[in-house]
C-alpha cells in the first residue's frame, strides 16, 4: 500500500505545482485537518469545510501554487511533504515563497488522504516526528 500512498501525493504536488488545486478527489469525505502550528489552529472535518478554509487561503494569493521540495514516507500510513507556497499577496505584494516553508503530514487510509496535519513551522513538524532536517 505504501507504494500507492507515494504515488497518490507525488500526483497531487505535481497537480499542486502547476496551481491545480480544485480536486477533492483525494480526501476522505471526512478528512480532518489539523492546523498545527497555525494562528487559528482549530481542526476542520469533512471535504467541504477543510475546501472552504483552503480556498479562503488560496484566494488571498496572486498566482498561487506549491513547490515541493520533499516527500518523505514516514510508515506505510503518513507521507511527508516539505515544501513552500508560490504566490504573492494581493494585499500587500509580499512574495510568499520567501516566507513560507511549509510541512504536511498526509495520514492515508483506503487509498485517499484521511488527515493532514499542517505546519507553517517545518523544523516544529520534524520534531515532532523526530527526525532531522
Amino acid at each position: 500500500m505504501s507504494q500507492e500512498n507515494l504515488d497518490l501525493v507525488r500526483s497531487l504536488c505535481a497537480a499542486w505545482e502547476r496551481g491545480e488545486f480544485r480536486s477533492t478527489a483525494w480526501m476522505q469525505p471526512d478528512i480532518e485537518i489539523v492546523w498545527a502550528d497555525h494562528l487559528s489552529p482549530a481542526p476542520t472535518r469533512g471535504v467541504g469545510e477543510a475546501w472552504e478554509r483552503f480556498r479562503d487561503f488560496l484566494g488571498t494569493l496572486e498566482a498561487a501554487s506549491f513547490a515541493t521540495e520533499e516527500i518523505r514516507e514516514i510508515d506505510h500510513e503518513r507521507v511527508l511533504v516539505l515544501g513552500h507556497y508560490r504566490g504573492r499577496g494581493k494585499a500587500s505584494g509580499l512574495d510568499v515563497g520567501k516566507i513560507s516553508r511549509e510541512a504536511a503530514l498526509l495520514h492515508m487510509e483506503g487509498g485517499r488522504v484521511a488527515k493532514v496535519e499542517l505546519y507553517t513551522d517545518r523544523d516544529r513538524a520534524l520534531a515532532d516526528l523526530g527526525l532531522e532536517g
